[in-house]
């Protein structure tokens, strides 16, 4: 039996048959309020640019590499992340941006990725690279997925690729010889088969982390800023990433913490 919705039912097709949707945020105020934490924290560290004052939060995020150098970028980035990371209220921003999404999608008791990921790809950076891989093949579980956010729009090679799941079925059929020996040689086989994501701030992207998918160096003339977090029904199989070591249950319902605490009488 199905008891789907048309609505859950036209979005699930959609998420299998092409591996990512891409949504409307669902609470701009939260997305607002996750740049403004960023961009503060950038005015802040560096306040000597007089540009600062004349660019608005898009503004900023798009032109930072007038204020920083690749050398410097990955320090900066650590920062950041751990700066965010210390703020609780962001992970839940994180998760009401995109709540009904994954209520339709994985499921209403979810576990949330301890840590949410940033990454800032100036143009012309070869040192912010994520070669074509899946989740998967470093022992994540299949039954997780991304939550991938723009903190700027994103477009072309300053955005990141997804190999569709039929295109990834005929990969798989002979992977050691379509892959050969190293990442570079797996997107040659792949590079004109991808999917590039064009999102624009204000939407969220959900991806299968199964599928093959990284990005390239940025050819634009803009930074691109982005987050990242996986999100997995609780009570779904684990693969080396655990519950309670990397993903932590927020909102489990009242049957499932009786369930849990239950002992038979003895």
């Amino acid at each position: 039996m199905n008891f789907r919705s048309s609505e859950e039912e036209a979005i699930s097709n959609y998420f299998i048959n092409n591996g990512y949707v891409i949504k409307p945020t669902e609470n701009i105020d939260a997305l607002h309020s996750i740049r403004s934490f960023f961009t503060d924290l950038i005015r802040e560290k560096f306040k000597e640019h007089s540009k600062l004052a004349s660019y608005s939060d898009d503004e900023l995020l798009n032109n930072f590499h007038q204020f920083i150098d690749i050398d410097s970028l990955n320090d900066l980035r650590i920062d950041l992340i751990n700066a965010m990371n210390s703020k609780p209220i962001i992970r839940e921003y994180y998760y009401l941006i995109a709540k009904k999404s994954l209520d339709l999608l994985v499921g209403n008791e979810i576990a949330m990725q301890l840590r949410i990921n940033l990454s800032i790809q100036l143009p012309d950076d070869d040192s912010s690279l994520l070669p074509v891989h899946a989740d998967t093949w470093a022992g994540d579980s299949p039954f997780e997925v991304v939550v991938w956010i723009p903190l700027v729009n994103c477009y072309n090679t300053k955005s990141m690729f997804l190999l569709s799941p039929n295109n990834a079925k005929v990969l798989y059929k002979d992977f050691k010889k379509n892959a050969g020996d190293s990442s570079s040689s797996l997107y040659d086989c792949i590079k004109d088969q991808v999917d590039w994501i064009q999102i624009d701030f204000g939407d969220i992207l959900i991806f299968n982390q199964s599928l093959p998918h990284g990005n390239i160096v940025n050819d634009e003339a803009e930074t691109r800023w982005s987050l990242n977090c996986r999100f997995k029904g609780t009570f779904t199989p684990y693969g080396d990433k655990k519950l309670g070591e990397f993903f932590e249950p927020i909102n489990l319902k009242a049957a499932s913490i009786l369930g849990l605490d239950y002992e038979l009488p003895k």
